[in-house]
């Protein structure tokens, strides 16, 4: 199963020199059938898109809480065994395709690296100062969140993490 897994950019360094994403449990995110039925579509691509969009904000979330970290969202796709993730289907609509990777996830396995580009991190800075008041209910606050959304993540090949994580 392909897994998107929110991350930063130091923690993506950390998992460079480590090799791995996490020994487990690891929150994840993934076309669970709760997604499914959200986005009403069986297109895997939109599926998976809306999988990584989760993702994405699940990391904007890891920003706000780590004021150090560069402003840009960092997914790392990963595919890993069926077996290895678990979804709640009771969970809260907030937390929609969220998965539980069991076991240790190593960086081998990563398929691509999404990060922002350059030109987002005003707008994620500000979203990740805004998600607090969005989360409890601020309109304005909820159209800032929506600023960064609005940036697509740029993809890089695994090769390329050496590079990324030179600007952590």
């Amino acid at each position: 199963m392909r897994v998107y897994v929110p991350l930063t950019l130091p923690g993506l360094a950390e998992a460079h020199k480590t090799g791995e994403l996490g020994s487990g449990p690891l929150v994840a995110y993934g076309v669970t059938p709760a997604l499914r039925e959200w986005c009403v579509s069986d297109d895997i691509e939109e599926l998976e898109y809306a999988a990584l969009s989760r993702a994405a904000l699940a990391s904007l979330r890891l920003l706000a809480d780590d004021s150090g970290a560069g402003r840009r969202r960092v997914v790392v796709a990963v595919d890993v065994a069926d077996g290895a993730v678990t979804a709640d289907p009771g969970l809260d609509p907030a937390a929609l395709g969220e998965v539980t990777v069991t076991g240790a996830v190593p960086l081998a396995k990563a398929a691509a690296v999404h990060v922002d580009a350059g030109d987002a991190e005003e707008d994620v800075a500000a979203a990740a100062a805004a998600l607090d008041a969005a989360d409890g209910g601020d309109d304005d606050a909820q159209f800032v969140v929506d600023g960064a959304e609005d940036h697509e993540l740029l993809w890089y090949a695994t090769q390329e993490i050496p590079n990324l994580v030179d600007r952590a």
